[in-house]
């Protein structure tokens, strides 16, 4: 039977099975009966869908019984282990790397010991990072026996306190980017220090906010000659390619699915970075010109955004995978970035943020501008490839036929003139002709002229698409932080926590609040400077492009000249 209710707090829904509730907003509850913390209902706008139980209250006529409480079901409280839920596998998602055999089957020339990366899948978390699962071992020593994490020396807020106030609710779905990532454990102070944190990366007040430290031995890397080779005499083959690090000037030889590898440690590793995609696998013709060209173009994009970035340049896993080219240390540092310990929420204890004081709502006013930025970017960049492709395939196929189309033409009327020979001009004639041959070659030009102008262009769209793809989930993180601040509050407020306890809440916030910051600050910088650089190089090589076109007309239109 359907009951009237009332919802206590805001709720935004995070997929299409939900729905979006305001605080104080009328309620149809379909049945009272929760399913793992969730009521099914109707909101005040007419939507269905579920919701969090403990954000609604039942209104009840009988005196004494106005309302169900569902606060404090275990689905929601603090005791329960719902921290560390685990998502069911989703067969759907998996990492990047599960689609071409030549880089998944074997590893046999880097580790026969070890596979790629030694974890359970689970169901990707924020910026396609594993859930908390493979972050927080400890709460599963039961089911991961191989897992022996270190003892921490003490939790974020001191939970060995003799009193402690009312614990902050976590969010009772544990499939949001927010929990999965750990980054809810790590606002509710939940992650453990670490006895001796060897990284650290520091966040400094810039001209327009936060930004990160620049990488003090900056370098670049260059992506060269793609080699097909082969091993198991001939059996297997597989392309690699040249990296040179102009930080040591030698050069190391390295597989997509290397690539891969690292790529995958990263996603595990920098919960608020977005990490920029690696080029897009293919299942079959990886060894076809044009798509080992493509891979090599975009790897080449990869990289200068990995070395431009102060913080991920600085990784010590990108670092071994750029420079170390003896088997065993290769060996020995690939087993030590698996086994980093500050991934995920764990990265965050590694920042170092400005002593400055900044106001959350402006914080969070910055982010919603910048939100709303990411997603019309991500749209106008969407639009500009589709045109883009479009104008590709007219380029290879429509304008080509249709100048060969102009070419015969010509050339059929120089044919006809020749019918009769006492009022022919050969003169005449042959420019005829010739002008058909200069607009078939014109044609042909226009195929060709993609791989000058279009492919770049399209190259830079796909890097931005993927980055932009995750900043939904970083924003994410922010805003379920901000969402954990102002509940605290409000509950030391009414006396029901300590309010040191909500301070930390509120530091830790801050943390999260100045790394995404200082990522978007970052965003912005190499934004200008690749489509800076991205237009001025369609521009010129148009340039180039029609001045050579011109150049063939100019030529044929000179054999009319003494006719």
């Amino acid at each position: 039977m359907a009951l009237k209710a009332r919802a206590l707090y805001n709720f935004q829904s995070e997929n299409k099975e939900e729905i979006s509730i305001q605080e104080n907003e009328e309620l149809v509850i379909f049945s009272e009966n929760s399913l793992d913390g969730w009521l099914q209902g109707k909101n005040s706008r007419g939507e269905t869908g579920l919701f969090p139980a403990s954000y609604v209250e039942i209104l009840r006529s009988r005196a004494g019984s106005n309302y169900t409480d569902y606060s404090h079901s275990p689905a929601g409280s603090p005791g329960h282990d719902s921290s560390f839920y685990v998502a069911p596998t989703n067969p759907s998602i998996s990492y990047q790397g599960s689609f071409e055999d030549d880089d998944d089957d074997d590893w046999d020339d880097w580790d026969d010991a070890c596979t790629v990366v030694e974890e359970p899948r689970s169901a990707p978390g924020t910026n396609g990072h594993p859930s908390p699962t493979l972050q927080y071992p400890a709460a599963y020593s039961h089911q991961h026996a191989g897992y022996r994490p270190k003892l921490a020396l003490e939790r974020q807020d001191s939970m060995s306190s003799s009193k402690r106030g009312s614990v902050v609710g976590r969010n009772l779905n544990r499939f949001s980017c927010f929990v999965r990532s750990g980054v809810e454990a790590f606002i509710l102070g939940d992650v453990p220090l670490m006895s001796k944190i060897a990284e650290v990366y520091y966040i400094e007040m810039g001209s327009k906010g936060p930004q990160w430290r620049a990488n003090p031995h900056p370098f670049i890397c260059s992506v060269e000659d793609p080699t097909k080779q082969t091993k198991f005499k001939g059996i297997k083959s597989y392309i690699s390619y040249k990296l040179t690090p102009s930080n040591i000037n030698s050069p190391v030889y390295r597989r997509y699915k290397h690539f891969d590898w690292l790529y995958n440690r990263l996603l595990h590793k920098f919960t608020v970075i977005s990490v920029p995609h690696l080029p897009e696998k293919q299942a079959t013709g990886r060894f076809e010109e044009d798509f080992i060209e493509k891979r090599k173009r975009r790897l080449i994009l990869w990289m200068d955004h990995m070395t431009s970035h102060p913080v991920l340049s600085q990784y010590e896993g990108f670092q071994h995978f750029l420079c170390c080219r003896d088997e065993k240390q290769w060996k020995l540092g690939k087993r030590r970035a698996e086994k980093d310990e500050m991934v995920g929420a764990s990265f965050l204890l590694t920042l170092q943020i400005p002593t400055e004081h900044q106001d959350l709502q402006d914080v969070e006013d910055r982010v919603d501008a910048f939100k709303a930025f990411s997603k019309k970017m991500d749209d106008s960049v969407l639009q500009l490839t589709n045109v883009a492709s479009e104008l590709v395939r007219k380029h290879v196929g429509g304008f080509r036929k249709e100048f060969q189309k102009l070419g015969n033409a010509f050339q059929a009327i120089s044919h006809s003139f020749h019918m009769d020979p006492p009022y022919s001009s050969d003169a005449l004639n042959n420019a005829i002709s010739h002008t058909g041959k200069t607009y078939e070659t014109v044609g042909e030009m226009f195929a060709e002229q993609p791989k000058n102008d279009l492919f770049l262009m399209l190259d830079t769209l796909s890097l931005y698409q993927g980055l932009l793809s995750n900043f939904p989930d970083i924003i994410h993180l922010q805003k379920g932080a901000f969402a954990k601040v102002k509940e605290s509050q409000r509950m030391s407020d009414e006396g029901r926590m300590d309010q040191d306890e909500a301070d930390g809440i509120r530091k830790r916030c801050r943390v999260v609040g100045f790394a995404l910051q200082a990522e978007m600050n970052h965003f912005h910088e190499r934004r200008v400077t690749d489509f800076k650089r991205m237009m001025q190089s369609y521009l010129k090589q148009q340039i180039i492009f029609y001045q050579r076109v011109s150049q063939q007309l100019e030529k044929t239109l000179r054999m009319y000249d003494n006719l």
